[in-house]
């Protein structure tokens, strides 16, 4: 059997060597748009853009690897159609036919268009290392950035340029920062952090474009206010690549569509990772599909989507978990929160922590520079254990809530 993985990023790598693991013999090949090998994302927006990690550390398998599990990366080839008709993945350099095809496209970063500015030079997105190699020179002591969007993106971004010396101003739409993520508790403590290193945050407040004729040089506000700039980052999100699944008329629904396997619309062709959505009624207060944007999914559901593709038949059962680095601060998040009607919180040395509750239920933690609320609450979460809301505020030692 000949399995095509479209996409090179973690998701790809994992799906690849769990085949391998567990004993596919037949062909695999990794097609990808970028010239690197498949490499971590989460450090290009913190150590790799602060220059603390170089390439070598950041790629996921040493080249030889590749070669003794005779896995075929096709790098810098960008496909252009799949003929589920055929089996054949069409690309700029030709055709790739498949058994099973598996897609781990990932995401794209959403820009802010060009009639507001977005496409001018010196407007910088993060995600992948074109990105930063194209903001990196940019970073220079003194410099004035307004990074657009308050999201994790956005505040990694703009503790990175504080680290390095830059101006920095974080602009945020909606009425505060980390308002789709998180809790108020866990955005004041966010908060606090960056102002204490010198980020200026402007929140409940849009942008009305970018300014510049040759080059960003500041960004203008609804509000009438005009924020000078020598660079701009906009960190507003990322959209699932699914433009290649829809073109062959694969569902698409919040990111290609799959079961509760990985698969897809058409049974010959799988999704994991950012560009997948899956049934997650656990997870979700109401029911419904689900995308997550995390290293831990896109390990998780590739292994599993591996296994499947050679006849496990096990549905993904997803544990979500997350992180962020920002200055010397680790934010550690656990479980969802989505559909909370409770929250309380623990003080900590440096931060603390919040539990979030769903009619009575444990559903996820936010903990900041607090390691033992994180394991904690994961372990918690996972064992389906929810102590009382009371019982977290009281408890002397976190780890009497296990008991």
């Amino acid at each position: 059997m000949n399995i095509v993985i479209l996409g090179a990023g973690q998701a790809a790598a994992s799906l690849a060597a769990k085949l391998r693991a567990l004993g596919h013999e037949g062909g695999i090949a990794v097609i990808g748009d970028e010239p690197a090998p498949p490499y971590q994302r989460p450090p290009l927006s913190k150590a790799y853009l602060l220059g603390q990690m170089g390439l070598d550390r950041l790629t996921l398998r040493a080249p030889d690897w590749w070669d003794e599990q005779r896995i075929a990366l096709h790098l810098g080839e960008r496909a252009t159609r799949i003929d589920r008709d055929r089996r054949v993945v069409i690309t700029e350099r030709g055709e790739h036919a498949y058994d099973q095809l598996a897609l781990t496209l990932g995401a794209a970063p959403r820009r802010l268009p060009a009639a507001m500015g977005g496409d001018l030079p010196g407007v910088h997105v993060v995600r992948n290392l074109a990105d930063i190699a194209g903001v990196q020179p940019a970073l220079v002591a003194g410099r004035r950035l307004v990074v657009i969007g308050g999201g994790y993106i956005g505040l990694e971004a703009a503790a990175v340029a504080r680290k390095l010396g830059l101006e920095v101003t974080l602009v945020e739409a909606a009425p505060r920062i980390l308002g789709r993520v998180a809790a108020p508790e866990t955005a004041e403590m966010i908060r606090t952090l960056h102002r204490a290193h010198g980020v200026e945050i402007v929140e409940g407040t849009g942008i009305a474009r970018i300014t510049g004729s040759t080059a960003a040089d500041g960004v203008e506000l609804t509000d009438g206010r005009r924020l000078p700039a020598d660079l701009v980052i906009c960190g507003i999100g990322i959209a699932p690549e699914t433009a290649l699944a829809a073109a062959a008329g694969l569902v698409v629904d919040n990111g290609i569509a799959t079961d509760a396997f990985g698969r897809t619309s058409d049974p010959a062709i799988w999704a994991a990772g950012d560009c997948a959505s899956f049934p997650a009624p656990d997870l979700c207060a109401a029911g419904g599909r689900l995308r997550l944007e995390s290293v831990g999914n896109a390990i998780d559901m590739a292994e599993a989507v591996a296994a499947n593709m050679l006849g496990a038949d096990t549905a993904y059962v997803p544990k979500p978990w997350f992180w962020s680095d920002q200055f010397d601060a680790k934010l550690q998040i656990a479980g969802l929160n989505l559909g909370y009607d409770r929250v309380v919180t623990r003080p900590a040395d440096h931060g603390g922590s919040v539990w979030y509750y769903r009619a009575g239920r444990l559903i996820a933690v936010d903990a900041l520079n607090d390691a033992r609320a994180y394991m904690v609450g994961k372990r918690l979460i996972e064992a389906g254990r929810s102590p009382a809301p009371e019982a977290v505020i009281a408890a002397a030692e976190l780890k009497a809530l296990m008991a």
